[in-house]
């Protein structure tokens, strides 16, 4: 059990015995009153949010989850599909729920699998990951209007706006939680 007041973005809890994730959490301190955690929370096997608050000083359960870094294979209609990099084992989940996941995977990479009760429930991001641009239509001389940009294609199919300036083959910084560009990099 902990406090609500020490609830952060990430942070699984049990709410109605189901695990949630923290999607997102404002502490709210009224000029009246006592302050009070406001969140938006994620159910990990359905899908479905919820808003909850709670005063500061509540005690709210804590999720016991465990993390397994596995191998990413490849998705189908209905699960993902990796490869546990201990044991070789398949591990399959489900893409209800999870589908913005599917813009940031690359096949092969290495991500961390979220477990709750031994049942794989989440697929853990990095912030930021660096993708190759497939497709971008050319920037036209003349196109210098500042902070201009244009949609381009990543190689997981995800499509991102960008400067003008960068180009098909190029290498971009994407943030998985926004899903908006950072960066370009250079090799």
């Amino acid at each position: 059990m902990i406090k609500a007041g020490q609830i952060a973005k990430g942070m699984f809890l049990l709410f109605k015995n189901e695990p949630h994730l923290v999607v997102e959490r404002d502490l709210v301190s009224p000029g009246k009153g006592a302050a009070f955690v406001r969140m938006k929370l994620r159910n990990i096997k359905t899908g479905f949010t919820v808003q909850q608050t709670a005063k500061t000083q509540d005690s709210v359960e804590e999720c016991s989850v465990e993390y397994r870094e596995a191998q990413y294979q490849y998705s189908d209609a209905e699960s993902y599909h990796f490869m546990d990099t201990q044991s070789y084992d398949q591990v399959q989940i489900a893409m209800e729920g999870l589908e913005e996941r599917k813009n940031f995977l690359k096949e092969g990479e290495a991500y961390q699998i979220t477990y709750w009760e031994q049942v794989p429930i989440d697929i853990k991001l990095p912030t930021k990951m660096v993708f190759k641009v497939t497709e971008a239509e050319k920037a036209e001389k003349g196109d210098t209007v500042s902070g201009a940009k244009k949609p381009v294609v990543l190689e997981t199919g995800f499509t991102v706006r960008v400067p003008l300036f960068i180009k098909e083959g190029d290498k971009v910084l994407v943030n998985t939680e926004t899903g908006e560009y950072q960066e370009r990099v250079n090799d």
